[in-house]
């Protein structure tokens, strides 16, 4: 008696299908996003970098001494 109308004649399960499998689409997009932003730094992308930034995280990182930071930054700005 109550068969097909109580249910909504199946409908119901349609709609639940596509909730789920949308909901699995949304969760591996989110997740590749996720991962491609987690290998950029935190300022930005890598390829945004120029090389005078990469000397400045030598530096600061205590890699180099004052010297050879002023000595490669001029070698810098005269190219």
């Amino acid at each position: 008696m109550w068969h097909g109308y109580y249910f909504g004649g199946g409908w119901w399960m349609l709609g639940l299908g596509l909730v789920f499998w949308g909901s699995i689409v949304a969760l591996i997009v989110w997740s590749v996003r996720r991962g491609r932003a987690s290998t950029a730094d935190s300022d930005g992308s890598a390829r945004d970098k120029r090389p005078i930034d990469y000397l400045k995280e030598r530096y600061a990182k205590g890699e180099i001494g004052r010297d050879e930071f002023e000595r490669v930054k001029q070698h810098l700005k005269d190219e």
